[in-house]
C-alpha cells in the first residue's frame, strides 16, 4: 500500500467512525424509545398471565357445611328463602357461545339445577324456556330476568305437570315462543320423604309418579316431532337411582326409572340423530330438602358423608348439563354423568 492509499485509507476510517458515531448519537433516543415500548410490552404480557392464572378453590371449603339451621316451608319451597341460599351460578357462570342460537326447555327452572341450566344455556347463547309450579313464581323471575340480561329471550310457563294436557301444552307453547326446540330438559321432580311405605298415602305415591316419570313421557312424546338432528335430550337422574335411601322409597323407584328411560331412548332416538343422556346429582342443596325432600334432622346434616363434608350447590352442575347439550360431546348419548362428591356410581 503506498503513502496516497494510506491516507486515502486513513480518511475512510475517521469520516467511517464519525458517521457511524454520529448515527449512533442520533438514533440514541430511538434506541431508548424502543427499550421503553419493549419494556412497557414484556410488563403488560407479564400483568395479563398473572390475570390469567387460574384462581384455585378448596372444594372442601368452597361453600357453606353443615349444620345447617332448621327452616321447613311448604312445598314446594323457594330458594331465595333459603339460608344459605343456593349457588345458581348467578354471579359466577361465565359463557363462551356454546349454546349459540339454541332452543331450550327446562322443567324445574326456577331453582335447583334447572336454574343452574337455565342460566348456563343463557350465557352460553341460548334462548330459555322454564317452567315451574306456580306458587314458585318469585324464583322463576328472578330466573327470567338473568337470562334476559344474558341478552336472550327468557319465557316463563307456570302449571302442574302431572296434567298430560298441561304438558302438551307447554311443548307447544316453547316452540312456539322460541320459533322451535333442540334441548329438552326434563328436571323437575317431586321429593317427599317417609320414614315408611306405610305413611305413602295412594294419592301421595301418584303425584310423584306423575311428576317424574310421567311428565317426560308426555312432555317428550310432545317434544320430538320438533326435534331435529342435533338435538338433545337430558333427564335428571340421581345417586337414589342405584343406592335409595329408606326414607325415599317412591322417588327413588322414579329415578332409577329415569336412568334407564335415558338408555333406552339413546337407543331409540339415535338412529335420528338425537342425543338423550342424563345427570346423576347427589347431595345438592335445594329447596328440595327442605319442603318435605327430607327430614329436619336430616337436611341441618345435609351433605356432611360427602368427602368434602358439605353438599353440593346447583352451580356445581351447571357444567354437565351444557357439555351434554353441547354438539361438542356429539359421541355421548345413554350416559349418566355423575356429581354426588365422592360417593356411589356413576
Amino acid at each position: 500500500m503506498d503513502k496516497d492509499e494510506r491516507s486515502a485509507w486513513s480518511r475512510r476510517q475517521v469520516v467511517g467512525g464519525t458517521g457511524a458515531g454520529v448515527t449512533a448519537a442520533a438514533a440514541g433516543p430511538a434506541f431508548a424509545q424502543q427499550s421503553q415500548q419493549q419494556q412497557a410490552q414484556i410488563t403488560q404480557r407479564a400483568q395479563i398471565t398473572q390475570h390469567n392464572e387460574p384462581t384455585m378453590q378448596d372444594p372442601r371449603t368452597q361453600y357453606p357445611k353443615p349444620p345447617f339451621r332448621a327452616q321447613p316451608q311448604p312445598w314446594p319451597g323457594l330458594a331465595r328463602d333459603m339460608d344459605p341460599k343456593p349457588d345458581h351460578g348467578e354471579t359466577s357462570y361465565r359463557g363462551s357461545g356454546r349454546l349459540a342460537g339454541r332452543k331450550a326447555l327446562i322443567t324445574g327452572g326456577d331453582s335447583g339445577m334447572g336454574r343452574a341450566a337455565a342460566i348456563a344455556y343463557a350465557r352460553e347463547g341460548a334462548d330459555v324456556v322454564i317452567n315451574y309450579f306456580p306458587t314458585e313464581e318469585p324464583d322463576a323471575q328472578e330466573v327470567i330476568q338473568l337470562i334476559k340480561e344474558a341478552g336472550r329471550k327468557g319465557i316463563a310457563i307456570p302449571g302442574d305437570l302431572r296434567d298430560e294436557a298441561f304438558c302438551q301444552k307447554l311443548v307447544a307453547d316453547a316452540v312456539q315462543g322460541l320459533g322451535g326446540l333442540d334441548i329438552v330438559v326434563c328436571n323437575a321432580a317431586r321429593q317427599q320423604a317417609k320414614q315408611s311405605i306405610l305413611d305413602i298415602t295412594s294419592e301421595e305415591f301418584d303425584a310423584t309418579m306423575k311428576t317424574n316419570i310421567y311428565a317426560p313421557f308426555w312432555i317428550i312424546k310432545a317434544a320430538l316431532p320438533h326435534l331435529q338432528p342435533g338435538s338433545c335430550i337430558i333427564g335428571t337422574t340421581s345417586e337414589q337411582a342405584y343406592d335409595p335411601s329408606p326414607d325415599l322409597y317412591d322417588y327413588a323407584q322414579t329415578k332409577a326409572a329415569t336412568m334407564n328411560y335415558v338408555k333406552s331412548l339413546a337407543k331409540q332416538l339415535g338412529p335420528k340423530g338425537i342425543r338423550v343422556n342424563g345427570v346423576a346429582p347427589g347431595p345438592i342443596w335445594t329447596p328440595l330438602q327442605i319442603s318435605g325432600g327430607a327430614s329436619e334432622e336430616k337436611y341441618k346434616q345435609f351433605g356432611s358423608a360427602t368427602v368434602f363434608g358439605r353438599p353440593g350447590q346447583p352451580a356445581e352442575l351447571a357444567g354437565l348439563y351444557v357439555q351434554l347439550a353441547d354438539a361438542n360431546a356429539g359421541f355421548a348419548t345413554g350416559n349418566v354423568y355423575g356429581s354426588a362428591g365422592g360417593q356411589g356410581q356413576p
